[in-house]
């Protein structure tokens, strides 16, 4: 069963939070992504978080990031890599646009060269 009640709350409280994160390119953090529908990407736990890579910032309120998963996919949807030791998968077909409001905690940031592939996946996704 979906959490939509629940996800509505802690969507109420980040739409109120005032202290702002400025989040640089290639960064990863926690953000919540909320409780979602169909096959868009979820976070988990209280906060309906999960890791997301900042692919591009456009103000100092809202980026284009890329959801992250620990479950290795393949495809030119995906593209797997290492942050802090660990394998991730970023779901570059869930890239979207966020307001800076979601984001908690700073997890890393990736290589320069593993952070160009997920760029050139991103445009081989939208053929621009």
């Amino acid at each position: 069963m979906k959490k939509f009640n629940e996800w509505n709350e802690v969507k109420k409280q980040l739409d109120c939070k005032e202290k702002y994160i400025t989040p640089k390119e290639r960064e990863v953090y926690w953000a919540s992504i909320g409780e979602n529908i169909g096959f868009e990407q979820n976070g988990k736990g209280d906060i309906f978080s999960r890791p997301v890579l900042i692919v591009k910032r456009f103000s100092k309120n809202i980026f284009f990031g890329v959801p992250l998963s620990t479950q290795p996919k393949e495809g030119s949807f995906f593209y797997g890599f290492e942050l802090n030791g660990e394998k991730s998968t970023a779901l570059v077909v869930q890239g979207r646009l966020f307001d800076t409001r979601r984001l908690e905690n700073r997890i890393g940031m990736i290589s320069k060269e593993d952070f160009e592939n997920i760029k050139l996946r991103i445009k081989d996704l939208l053929d621009v």
